[in-house]
């Protein structure tokens, strides 16, 4: 709880704080790098030019000093952050680094305007945020049989093949016999991948696309090209040009609160591009072990060659008791009898089910459409759950 004399210092500076947020967490990011470059291993350096990263950190830290005293609204945020510093192996001992570093920042960037109670006042809000992360990460480690700041195992690639026309699929198993922790159907995995030019290793997530329960773990991997204002996929590129069967990659454990719910409620998973991967996953483990549970399927992309597992989704859809299938594509072929032309319109979805749970993954523009979409169409917020990887800006506070 935050301090009585506390509290009015942080209301009255959020305004401030917010407005020179980005400069303050890039400030912060060099000062931290400058004194501890191992911490870059962690870091997206993707995210980090475009400065995705330091607006996720401001906002994270702000949205909490505005929200902390409403655990229903903070409380999913926290979570996910929690699975994310896990799947990366966050220490509690980072946290120290980190907030020494970005309350130095704050007053270096500020100046004479953060006086030493104001600086108190933050340093009590960044402290309470910590404490209840580490707690939830201590959870999560303890559910893996997992240690914070352990060593990665190395999983040797057994299956490599091509899932579409820019996605290949990698199945990793351990070396040993060793068994693998349990996932549920919709979470992560992280890769960590050497990046000798940049001195660095690269830490990337990748939902895992197959059903838990064959002592493997699958990840499908969308190659991703330089664009106009952002890189070509450092960790992506490389899984796709260099990684062979026999490799080993070095993996952390799964993570990612985008889980399939248990229960008797219809299933409705709504996705689009690579966005697709963590549906696979959900479809079939549904597909395997509960085929009486209502299922929609609505997926939408570009054309058939860019449709990843195409098949596997087709079969067990039909393997279900109550499977609908609604597939968009931008350019379809024209002997496909089963996709509808343009992007995705989920207007054309009738008899949408009030119960049900609504899964979303796909490009943050379309996750925002869709959402909008299901919740002007009466469908309740706590119903809708959707996956985003880096930086999260798609606004759940607001």
């Amino acid at each position: 709880m935050l301090s009585a004399t506390a509290r009015p210092l942080i209301e009255a500076t959020v305004p401030v704080l917010l407005a020179n947020g980005e400069a303050i967490t890039r400030h912060f990011y060099g000062r931290m790098f400058g004194a501890h470059p191992e911490l870059k291993n962690l870091f997206n350096l993707g995210n980090q030019a475009t400065g995705d990263q330091a607006q996720a950190l401001a906002g994270a830290m702000y949205a909490f000093a505005a929200h902390m005293d409403k655990p229903a609204l903070i409380g999913p945020v926290l979570d996910r952050i929690a699975h994310k510093h896990v799947s990366l192996g966050i220490t509690p001992a980072q946290y120290s680094i980190v907030g020494r570093h970005l309350l130095a920042a704050i007053g270096e960037v500020l100046g004479s305007a953060i006086t030493a109670d104001i600086a108190a006042a933050w340093d009590e809000v960044y402290w309470l945020m910590a404490t209840e992360l580490v707690a939830r990460e201590a959870r999560l480690y303890h559910e893996r049989d997992w240690q914070a700041g352990q060593d990665w195992p190395h999983l040797e690639v057994v299956a490599r093949e091509t899932a579409s026309t820019d996605t290949v699929a990698i199945t990793l198993k351990p070396a040993s016999s060793a068994p693998l922790p349990a996932f549920v159907p919709g979470q992560y995995l992280s890769v960590a991948i050497p990046v000798p030019e940049a001195g660095l290793t690269q830490v990337r997530q990748y939902s895992l696309s197959d059903a838990p329960g064959d002592d493997a773990w699958r990840i499908t991997v969308k190659r991703v090209a330089a664009g106009d204002s952002t890189p070509a996929g450092v960790v992506s590129n490389r899984l796709h040009d260099a990684i062979r069967v026999g490799d080993t990659l070095r993996v952390g454990p799964p993570a990612g609160d985008f889980q399939l719910r248990d229960g008797d409620h219809p299933v409705i998973l709504i996705s689009a591009g690579v966005g697709i991967t963590p549906m696979v996953a959900m479809l079939r483990h549904l597909a395997r072990t509960r085929p009486e549970r209502p299922v929609i399927f609505a997926y939408a992309t570009q054309d058939d060659h860019r449709y990843p597992h195409r098949q596997e989704v087709e079969a067990s859809l039909a393997a279900l008791d109550d499977g609908r299938y609604h597939l968009w594509l931008e350019t379809p072929a024209t002997d496909d009898a089963r996709a509808l032309a343009g992007r995705m319109d989920l207007g054309l979805l009738k008899g949408l089910p009030d119960d049900g749970d609504f899964y979303l993954c796909g490009p943050l523009p379309f996750m925002q459409a869709q959402r909008r979409w299901l919740i002007d169409a009466g469908i309740p917020r706590e119903r809708i759950h959707y996956e985003v990887f880096g930086p999260d800006l798609f606004g759940e506070l607001q």
